[in-house]
Formats: structure tokens, sequence, C-alpha cells
């Protein structure tokens, strides 16, 4: 049995190890530990029953003006211990904790456009939405995808923009456009 905790300094390497092994974009040993030192309740780890790191999630608060919200920085489950569910139960709890601990309005992450298998955890599992698409947001030029998944607070907030007919926030992004409410 997996079980799915909360990071501690020991485990930093392992995360680090999971993700030379399983993705592309990697990160400094200080990346890690800045996250662990500022957000420790946001890093989760998926631990075997052996004791080993078999996935993570690495995450952070941004704070925006009027608006804090949590980002996924990086996920990562190793191949051997893949379509269980890790990925969904690592996310699942990094989001908990951004709700309830930072109050997060909603959670933010970037994904490259061509990974379908993320694409499909995002939007059809956890329910996320593409916000917009970062050009060369990577450093090979591919694009990202980026992504959003409303808590409950965000979604009153964005219900109350959209009663008010506040747009401010769609006019200053370039989107948004189409016709107002009441057209």
């Amino acid at each position: 049995m997996v079980c799915i905790r909360t990071a501690t300094i020991d485990d930093l390497l392992h995360m680090q190890q999971c993700n030379l092994m399983c993705l592309p974009e990697n990160y400094q040993f200080k990346y890690y530990l800045y996250h662990l030192l500022s957000w420790p309740q946001l890093l989760q780890v998926a631990e075997d029953e052996s004791g080993k790191i078999v996935g993570y999630v690495l995450a952070k608060m941004e704070e925006d003006p009027g608006e804090a919200h949590g980002h996924i920085t990086s996920v990562a489950v190793k191949r051997t211990s893949r379509k269980v569910g890790l990925a969904t139960r690592l996310m699942k709890s990094a989001h908990e904790s951004m709700d309830e601990v930072f109050r997060s309005h909603f959670a933010s992450l970037h994904v490259r456009v061509t990974n379908k298998a993320a694409i499909h955890l995002y939007k059809n599992i956890l329910e996320y939405d593409v916000h917009d698409v970062e050009d060369k947001y990577y450093a090979d030029g591919e694009n990202a995808y980026d992504m959003r998944k409303y808590f409950e607070r965000g979604k009153a907030k964005q219900r109350t923009k959209t009663d008010r007919g506040d747009r401010s926030g769609d006019a200053a992004k370039g989107g948004g456009g189409g016709k107002p409410p009441d057209a």
C-alpha cells in the first residue's frame, strides 16, 4: 500500500531523484528546500510499503494582488507506480492544503500542450480548465497551457464577479471578449 504524506527535509533528495527520472524540467536542491521552508504543508510524497518515495507534488502559494492562489510547480510518479491514481491523490492532497491552510481561491499549473496524459488528468479527473496558452514557456520552446482549478471560495468570487458584470480581469488579459451578459 502506498501512503500520501507531507514531505520532510529527509524526503527532498528522493523527490529530486524522482523528478530527474520522470521529467525534463529539473530543479536544483535549493529550490526544493525553499518550497519546504516556505510552504511545508504543500509538499506531499507518495511512499511505498518499503519506505521508498515513488512520487511527489511540489507546490507553492502565489500572492497576486487580491487573489492569493496555489501553484503546482511539479508533480511526478515513477513509472513502476503509475496507473494506480497516485498523481490524483498527490494533487488532491496539495489542493486540500491550499484550500484549508492558505484559503486559496484556486490552484494553477503549467503543462506542455503535447502532454496528453497529464492534460487528461488535469481536465477530466481534477477539473482544471485551460486559462491561457503561454508561448515558448519551456526551455525547448514548447508552449504550455496555463490551467486553473477553482476551489469553492474562488468559485463564489467568480460568481459574484459574473453577477455584477465585472469583466475588468478579463479585459486586462485581452480575453473574455464575447457578448456582455445582457446581449
